[in-house]
């Protein structure tokens, strides 16, 4: 009887302990790594977890368009759950951002078997020592609910997945620093609150086939500091490469070939509407992960996974040296930029020189005529080849802009303040009439993108420079620029930015002209005009004899006098935002 009674014990036991075996499975495993979590099964999931264990927390961000709820998991051996704590007690912050593309969504389920791991099952307990872990399992949730196995042609399962935009149209990946969408409003707020140490923003590549189950982008040239790049460039790709290979998946730098294969691979800067160009000028590292789309999404989740694992490891094994080199480089920057007044680059190439050659694994293939395309296509094998090709990563800087002492944003733009400050930039309002002499920007040459792109039509333009004394009413914005965020804070406002507001049309009222003349006005008063300023006919005949469409032009040379009248706008093509120098 005995016996019998501890048999029962043993069958009772392992029944129980297989029972807690299979709550624990995602349903990507149990789909045998077919299919991707749904939204519902992954946040029920992640409840689950901060049930099992009070190191883990779900907190709601806020709300996506259509109304859906944006979550951040987060982990802690030590229940610092805000960011105030976390600074307190010196830890270091990782963010895991997964589905900004919602198509492309192994992350989202790497993260569950990552936690399991760490929460459920104690593995690698050492990862979260040192750690406090913030997880967005799903960005782009209303393109994560578009589902359809038809959303990525080019992709490898899962059976059913996301879409690439937001509810919207909008490309969350192109948003970081315009921050139109109100998803990227809350991510940003979690970002300048926690202001992680490090970032990973996973992702599925389109492209070339070739061997590599996973690519990585790492900002590591002039549009992030010197320091920083250091860090990438000597200990965190080394580190990355032998523990993902050391893993069994070969792994190499983003794939971006420069036309074919033998003429080469190339890097560059990312600019900041990119997660890992945004992260850059907020000095701190951020890893875009891009495994192969023609990959089984099997392997892809599994390779995301060693990734994430490399990731924690190394910011464990560097500690409270992550944390001190990215507040070095947050102290050099509001120095170099805020006091020195060193040139900031705002625009990047990458040289047509190389220096270095890469392996590259690839899959051989043949150039074959298309009767559908009337051109070559490619076709691919399953043959693999190693081969040298250049790789073009010398990237230089080919423009650049003198920081001011500060920024003066009028009141009635106090929206794009709003935006900056969700960047953690400081800004203070100016309670009384102030006297300032700051330097203007006028515009010309405007010229508009004929089709929008992510719902702007972006401007271009050039323009001129003034100085003038101006008095800002109260209620004025004034964002110095001694402080960490600096470069967000002029990547956003200065015009040469190919990411500032005004380039990204979010300013194109002050581009458009609201009042005009009668030809019967203006003639009448041209000739007062001329008596009194005689230069102002030199003027005008000199523009007669060299340009013969405005000769022809009537209305062309009314408006020539016009401008030069004191009846015309003076805030036409006028930069509102004033520099203090």
């Amino acid at each position: 009887m005995k016996k019998l009674s501890i048999l029962l014990v043993v069958i009772f036991t392992s029944s129980l302990l297989l029972s807690q075996s299979q709550k624990w499975l995602t349903p990507f495993e149990l789909s045998d790594g077919k299919s991707t979590a749904g939204y519902g099964e992954t946040i029920e999931y992640l409840k689950n977890l901060t049930v099992h264990t009070p190191y883990a927390r779900l907190t709601v961000l806020g709300k996506s368009p259509q109304g859906r709820d944006i979550y951040c998991f987060m982990v802690s051996r030590d229940t610092l759950f805000t960011p105030a704590d976390a600074r307190k007690n010196g830890k270091t912050v990782v963010l895991i951002i997964n589905g900004i593309h919602s198509g492309e969504i192994e992350g989202k389920d790497a993260t569950l078997l990552l936690l399991r791991d760490l929460l459920v099952d104690n593995k690698n307990q050492h990862l979260l020592d040192d750690i406090v872990l913030l997880v967005v399992p799903v960005f782009n949730i209303d393109g994560h609910e578009r589902i359809s196995p038809y959303n990525r042609i080019n992709q490898d399962g899962p059976d059913n997945m996301g879409f690439r935009t937001n509810a919207l149209n909008l490309n969350l990946n192109r948003d970081w620093v315009k921050a139109d969408a109100p998803e990227m409003r809350l991510v940003l707020k979690l970002f300048s609150d926690w202001l992680p140490d490090f970032m990973v923003d996973n992702h599925t590549t389109d492209g070339a086939d070739y061997q590599y189950t996973v690519t990585y982008g790492l900002e590591r040239h002039g549009n992030i500091h010197p320091l920083i790049a250091r860090v990438v460039d000597s200990l965190f790709i080394p580190h990355l490469k032998a523990r993902v290979e050391g893993d069994g998946y070969l792994i190499a730098p983003y794939v971006t070939l420069r036309d074919e294969i033998d003429k080469g691979m190339l890097d560059y800067a990312s600019t900041p509407r990119f997660s890992g160009g945004y992260a850059a000028v907020q000095n701190r590292i951020s890893l875009l992960v891009e495994t192969h789309m023609i990959k089984p999404f099997r392997e892809r989740v599994y390779a995301t996974k060693s990734v994430l694992e490399a990731v924690l490891s190394f910011v464990t094994g560097t500690g409270k040296n992550i944390r001190e080199w990215n507040k070095e480089a947050d102290s050099l920057t509001a120095i170099s930029y805020g006091i020195n007044k060193k040139y900031l680059p705002v625009a990047f190439t990458t040289a047509d020189t190389f220096d270095k050659y890469f392996d590259f694994r690839g899959f051989e293939y043949q150039k074959v005529y298309s009767e559908f395309s009337g051109a070559e296509k490619i076709v691919y094998t399953d043959k693999p080849f190693t081969k040298k090709i250049p790789f073009y990563d010398i990237v230089k800087a080919v423009d650049s802009v003198k920081p001011p002492s500060a920024y003066i944003i009028p009141p009635q733009y106090i929206s794009l303040a709003s935006v900056l400050r969700l960047h953690g930039v400081k800004i203070d309002t100016i309670d009384y009439p102030t006297e300032f002499e700051v330097t203007r920007y006028r515009f010309r040459d405007v010229k508009f993108a004929e089709r929008p792109y992510e719902g702007r039509n972006r401007a271009s333009y050039k323009y001129d420079e003034f100085s003038e004394r101006v008095t800002v009413p109260a209620g004025s914005l004034i964002a110095k620029t001694n402080q960490r965020a600096v470069r967000v804070l002029m990547t956003a406002l200065e015009p040469k930015s190919g990411d500032s507001f005004v380039s990204w049309g979010l300013m194109n009222a002050i581009f458009e002209r609201k009042e005009y003349f009668e030809d019967y006005v203006m003639e009448k008063l041209i000739p007062d005009m001329v008596k009194e300023n005689p230069e102002l006919m030199k003027e005008f005949n000199k523009k007669l004899a060299e340009d013969e469409k405005f000769a022809k032009d009537p209305y062309g040379r009314l408006n020539f006098f016009y401008e030069r009248s004191p009846y015309f706008d003076k805030n036409y093509n006028l930069y509102p935002i004033m520099r203090v120098e």
